[in-house]
């Protein structure tokens, strides 16, 4: 059997009918992608909640590569986050009301870890593709960065073991709601997340 690449993906929240994550990690799942077979996890939206998932996927499925999804819309581009932090605002009040409320996402843990993937081999191959990409040096303080940092903890003894978190825009069927805010079809967002897959599988082998 192939080594295993968890992909996760989110679910839909703040009342969108989809999450493009989710979409394009479901539709990938099982797939052989560079000699590495996609396992992909549904992860729900809550720090605690999404720190929770990943490491229980960790535990079950103990892969050889990690490579978490989540929408950020807004932006105009596929991010690759650089940093996850050691902060969990879980109830999103710092987005609506200015109140940290932060937590640790895991008590002790350090401030940081960065990314594992291969962050300027995947910018070059996307950039050859024409897909706009850009290296991000914040995944927030929610959900996609708890679990960015909770999948880098859990895996911090195997550092050979390529780790990172991906941000994507809205999809287009979303613009109807987000008039005024960049989206990005599907099927470029999936060739996209397709390479960044290739590159890290190919990484890991080095």
């Amino acid at each position: 059997m192939p080594p295993i690449l968890i992909l996760t993906g989110f679910e839909p929240f703040r009342g969108e009918r989809i999450n493009p994550s989710w979409e394009i990690a479901r539709g990938l799942d099982g797939e052989v992608i560079a000699g590495m077979q996609i396992k992909s996890v549904r992860v729900p939206v809550g720090c605690a909640k999404a720190a929770r998932r990943i490491t229980g996927a960790i535990v079950r499925y103990r892969p050889r590569a990690v490579i978490g999804l989540g929408e950020a819309g807004g932006r105009p581009a596929i991010s690759l986050e650089r940093i996850a932090i050691n902060l969990a605002d879980e109830r999103g009040a710092l987005s609506r009301t200015g109140d940290p409320g932060m937590t640790a996402v895991v008590r002790g843990g350090p401030d940081a870890y960065f990314s594992r993937l291969p962050l300027g081999r995947i910018i070059r191959e996307l950039d050859r593709k024409d897909i706009p990409a850009t290296v991000s040096l914040t995944a927030g303080a929610y959900a996609c960065n708890a679990l960015m940092y909770a999948a880098l903890h859990n895996l911090r003894r195997k550092p050979a073991i390529p780790v990172g978190f991906i941000h994507l825009p809205y999809e287009a069927r979303q613009a109807g709601r987000h008039r005024s805010l960049p989206s990005m079809p599907l099927a470029t967002m999936e060739t996209a997340v397709r390479v960044a897959i290739a590159v890290t599988a190919r990484h890991a082998k080095t």
